[in-house]
Formats: C-alpha cells, structure tokens, sequence
C-alpha cells in the first residue's frame, strides 16, 4: 500500500509541475504579446485616428444613435441594429465584469480610468477597422462576409499577411479566448449555487451547439434578442446600487483618477499597472482595434461604409462607458476587492471584503451586489454573467467561422473545416472552463494580441483608404444628402468590390 502511495504521489507530483511549467510558459507569451508595446500602440493608433478624424466620437454621436435603428436586413445582410447587437454580443461578456474586477485586483482602480480612455480613442479606431471590413466585403455562401484578413488581401495585396491573420483569428477565437467566457460563468455559477464547473460547462457547450449549428441568421436573432435585455437588466441593478451609495460617487471618481496617476499612498507603486491593467482589460472587453467586430460589421447591409463604422464606434461607449463603469462602482462603491501586488500580496484592501475571499473575478461584482441586495447578489450576476457570455461564445463562433470562409470559400472544404470548428470550439471550451482563472486570462490575452497586433498594424497602413471613406460620408452629409451612397472609385479603390453592383446606375 505504501508503494502504491509512493507511485500516486510521484504521479501527482509530476502533473502539477507539468501544469506549473505550463502556466508559467503561458504566462510569459501572454506577457510578451499583451506588454507595454500593446499599449503603447492601442493607445497611440486610437489618439492618430482620433486626430485624423477630427474626433468623430464627439461629433457624431448623435449620428451613432440615430444610425443603429436605419437600414433593413436583406436577402445577403443583417441590419445595422442586428451588426450592432452582434458585435456588441463579442464586446459585452465576462470582461465587462470578470474583467474589471480582475484589472482592479491586479491594476488598482486607477485601471478604471485607463478602460475609460481605451475606449474614448478606441471608438475612432473601431470606426476605422469596421469602415474597412464594409469596404472590402464579400458575397460568400449567399451572405455578406469580411473582416480584417479581406482588407489584408485586397487592400494591400498581401496575401501571406492576410492568411496570417485569417489563422490567428481561427486561433484566438476558436481555440483560445471561449475558455475565458465559460471559466468566469462556471466559478460564478459554483459560488452562487454550489454547481459543479464541470456540470455548468457541459451544459453551456450544449446551448452553444444548439445555436452555431443554426446559421449566420439564428446567431444574429439570438444576439438580437438577448444582448439588450441582459445588458438593461444590469446596468439597472447597478443604477439601484449607485442610488443606494450616491454619497460615495466623488469619493469613488477620485479615488479612481487618483490611482490612475499614482497620486493614491498605498497605490502609488503600481500605477504602471494601472495603464496596462486598464488598456488590457480594456481592449479585451470592447475590443477596438482587436478587429473581431469587423467581422459583424461587414455583415451589415447598408448604403455606406461609413455608417456601420460609425455604429460600431457607439457599441464601444455602451460596452466599456456604460457596462464596464456599472461594474467598477458596484465593485469600489461597496469595498469589495483588494488589489494584489506582482508578488501575490495584498497592497490595498477595499475594506469590506470576506478574509476568506482570495480568488478575483466575478466573485468581487457578486459580493458588491450582494452587500446592498442581500442573497440576490450571487445568483444574480451568476445568470447576467452566463448571458453575457453565451452570447459573446455566439460571436468568437461566427468571426473563427468568417475566416474559414475567407480561406476556403464556400466549398466542401469550407463545410467539413467548419464542421471540425463547431466540434471542436465546444469541446476546447468546455476543458478550458475547468481549468485555474488566472491561466485561462492568460491563454485569452494571447489570443487578443495575435488579432490586435496584427489588426493595427493592418489598419494604419490601410487608413488613406478608410479616410477617403470618411470623407466621402462627409461631403454627401454637407450637401444635404440624407442617404449617403459609397462610390469605392471615389476612395480610390480600382479593383472589382460588391460596391460596383450596390451603387445607383447612372
């Protein structure tokens, strides 16, 4: 029997180096591709389109709202409220709340700070990518297809970068980023109501299947019907709360502007991780320059490029500015969570949370709801949390789908890839959604920088392009035109597009 121990211990102690070795060779990919260059470059592309367009998120916003309810769906496209809601179901996920209590735990709240400003330059960014992703789009398998991999090929002529990318994002959003979505739903699910994680991802893989298995057309109602529901219902128990602690609102603000510049005693060591923190988070929740809502973008039908761009540019604001800010004063307002050193220990306390609470992550929103609607908290942000990411699985499931589309067209070899995709999206997220947290963040975080490197390196080379777009959008509005048309000749794009056949004939 002592053998037998001896051999089993031995075993064990091998599996949790292998897993040890592992995370540790994770962490360091994830570090290297999600750094301070990452930053650096979101940050900077987002102030250069910003400046370029004349800070279109301040001047047409009123425009952004009133273009989400134009235009129809048609035989080949979604609507632009149906591209919105499918582009927001990809933005609003375990981010929005898993994710902020994970910048702040790790980032401080001066993290806050830096989503906020993430996603202010982000929207000029997500303007130019999803302008783009209209410009270069496609008539594949009877619906309109595009994304950054089709800009990459007909924009610039580079077919091997196209295909890098087109592969990253079968990567990154097939096999890499669903985990997270699953993970954050499963351990809300345990501690909300003692679910086993196994059980919980058995039984969302099998919701997934029920609706990739149904189409473009059932993913985009799915996400139409959902997406607003889930995100009103939370941002008004969040209401409820800052009605609850509005004394605690300037204390709140300030602490989070504090941070944000070191300004905070016990905080001022890690303001670097507040940047970082923040723009990671940041990118990983709205994901402007990511160029994974490009690929619902491009799905829309309508008149002008410009006008799903500026679509998207608004799901940024409700994304980040709206939901990600519901969740940072549910979680500071109330005291609940710590920030942790890159040491593991604790450097700032919130002051009300349980001692015996040391993993981060939707727990800290599910304790912070709790502490103003005693035994409502836990469940509640458990069921939003498993909407939010179901429909955020729905739209990693259809950009991965895209890009075998991009690479095989609409033949047998696109059909039995996207069958190996379905079968295997399912059954990668279920094992990712056991494992530790902070691993799955990780492997997420690699899968972001693979797109968002890429991706904006793509978009600045392409931006006289995406410009002349704008321009064009422009000059029609000034002249009085109310329906804008897109002419693709006037932004000097020689080469045959969908456009040739969409526009008025003379």
């Amino acid at each position: 029997m002592s053998g037998f121990n001896c051999i089993f211990l031995t075993l064990l102690l091998i599996q949790k180096t292998i897993t040890m070795t592992f995370s540790e060779i994770i962490s360091s990919i994830s570090s290297v591709l999600m750094g301070y260059p990452l930053v650096v470059l979101c940050l900077g592309a987002g102030l250069f389109f910003s400046i370029k367009t004349r800070f279109l998120q301040l001047r047409y916003f009123k425009r952004m709202f009133k273009l989400l309810f134009s235009g129809k769906s048609s035989r080949y496209g979604i609507s632009s409220f149906q591209a919105f809601m499918l582009a927001l179901a990809g933005r609003v996920g375990t981010g929005n709340i898993a994710g902020v209590a994970t910048a702040i735990a790790l980032g401080g709240p001066g993290s806050v700070f830096w989503m906020w400003i993430t996603a202010f330059l982000g929207a000029s960014t997500a303007y130019i990518e999803s302008s783009l992703g209209q410009v270069y789009k496609e008539k594949i398998g009877g619906h309109f297809r595009g994304g950054p991999a089709f800009y990459i090929l007909k924009g610039l002529k580079c077919r091997w970068f196209a295909v890098v990318f087109a592969l990253s994002t079968i990567i990154a959003e097939g096999i890499l980023t669903p985990g997270v979505q699953s993970n954050g739903v499963a351990y809300s699910f345990q501690h909300a109501f003692g679910v086993d994680l196994w059980v919980t991802s058995l039984i969302v893989g099998l919701l997934i299947a029920l609706v990739i298995f149904g189409g473009i057309k059932r993913i985009a109602r799915v996400a139409e019907f959902i997406t607003p529901f889930m995100a009103f219902l939370y941002v008004v128990v969040a209401c409820i709360i800052i009605t609850v602690n509005y004394s605690m609102f300037a204390d709140v603000f300030s602490l989070i502007l504090k941070s944000a510049f070191g300004l905070e005693p016990a905080l001022g060591g890690i303001a670097g991780a507040a940047i970082a923190m923040g723009v990671k988070r940041g990118i990983y929740s709205n994901e402007a320059g990511q160029g994974s809502a490009v690929h619902a973008a491009a799905a829309a039908n309508v008149s002008h490029p410009a006008k799903q761009g500026l679509v998207q540019a608004f799901s940024v604001y409700v994304d980040t500015l709206l939901v990600c800010s519901a969740t940072a004063f549910i979680i500071l307002s109330t005291g609940m969570y710590n920030v942790f050193g890159s040491d593991g220990s604790i450097v700032y306390a919130g002051g009300n949370i349980p001692a015996d609470i040391v993993e981060h992550g939707p727990i800290y929103t599910q304790l912070g709801v709790d502490s103003i609607l005693p035994g409502f908290g836990a469940p509640f942000v458990a069921i939003v949390l498993s909407m939010f990411a179901f429909t955020t699985l729905i739209s990693y499931y259809f950009q991965a789908e895209s890009n075998i589309y991009f690479l095989f067209r609409d033949g047998k070899k696109a059909k039995y890839m996207l069958f190996i995709l379905k079968i295997s999206f399912i059954v990668i997220m279920f094992f990712t959604s056991i494992a530790e947290m902070q691993l799955a963040w990780d492997i997420a975080d690699i899968g972001v920088g693979l797109m968002a490197w890429t991706n904006i390196i793509a978009i600045i080379l392409l931006q006289k392009i995406a410009m002349k777009t704008f321009y064009s959008y422009e000059k029609q509005l000034k002249k009085g035109i109310k329906e804008p048309v897109f002419n693709p000749h006037e932004a000097g794009i020689k080469e045959e597009t969908v456009w040739d056949n969409m526009m008025p004939k003379s």
